[in-house]
């Protein structure tokens, strides 16, 4: 992939001629499409691991004891009640303070002290507190004839949850979630700020060079403006795919056995 865009980025060279700043983003495409694969990686990482976090958190954010869910909520306060770039300094340059860490071997040398993944932790810690609130409000939003429904076939708790209230409760926070990662997706540009080369820090370090800090800026802005394009649709085609029910216009009658039809059906399908 990389030898490909790299010989994309020469044929455009030949097309510029040399005319600004058209012949500076052929030559730095390279640089900026790593940022782009960098930070496409912060998201889809931070985002499944800040999903698997967030159930967790969710389900003690709703229990009735205050041992369960007091945690949860200092937990989810914090993340949502501080800036995004406090907690990725918090994370690169505060855990270099503690001698124990340092000495974790290589937990410290391949992990806490590479800005990567410096970064995805901080991201997930973030997002992680704001999905785990949106599946609190979505579980206590799942219509209570769904779960007496569940309860009147004998299922056990376990299995509500499992079968009937989260996969109802991740159809309900679908549209909010998308927000959430696009929202993610503008944060990570702060992954720059700890020498992360992302798709700003790449712009960054073609400014630094060419001294066009308004046509690279503005080509960022585009790129981003794609990626976001991206991820709303396929955000909409998993709405529309997973919530199928909500967009049916119209009931197959004719399929119907004839027994089953009634004035009332037909009339409703219209």
């Amino acid at each position: 992939m990389s030898e490909l865009i790299i010989q994309f980025s020469q044929w455009l060279l030949t097309l510029t001629q040399g005319a600004e700043p058209w012949d500076s983003y052929a030559r730095y495409l390279p640089r900026l499409m790593d940022g782009v694969w960098v930070t496409l990686q912060l998201v889809i990482v931070s985002g499944i691991a800040g999903f698997i976090m967030a159930i967790p958190l969710a389900l003690m954010r709703i229990a009735k004891s205050p041992w369960l869910w007091v945690l949860p909520y200092c937990y989810i306060f914090f993340f949502r009640g501080t800036p995004l770039l406090v907690q990725i300094f918090l994370v690169y340059y505060g855990l270099s303070q503690f001698e124990s860490l340092r000495n974790l071997g290589w937990i410290w040398t391949d992990v806490l002290s590479q800005p990567y993944w410096c970064a995805i932790i901080a991201f997930s810690l973030n997002t992680s507190a704001y999905i785990a609130e949106l599946f609190r409000g979505a579980i206590q939003a799942v219509p209570k004839g769904e779960v007496e429904a569940a309860q009147s076939l004998g299922m056990s708790r376990r299995k509500q949850y499992q079968h009937i209230i989260l996969p109802r409760a991740f159809g309900i926070i679908l549209p909010a979630y998308g927000n959430e990662v696009i929202l993610m997706l503008k944060g990570s540009a702060l992954a720059s700020t700890i020498t992360l080369l992302d798709l700003m820090g790449a712009t960054r370090g073609a400014i630094a060079r060419t001294y066009m800090s308004l046509e690279f800026f503005l080509l960022a802005g585009a790129l981003y403006l794609m990626l976001t394009a991206i991820l709303i649709g396929f955000f909409r085609l998993l709405e529309n795919w997973y919530n199928a029910h909500q967009h049916a216009t119209r009931m197959p009658v004719n399929k119907l056995d004839a027994q089953l039809r009634d004035k009332h059906i037909e009339d409703n399908a219209r």
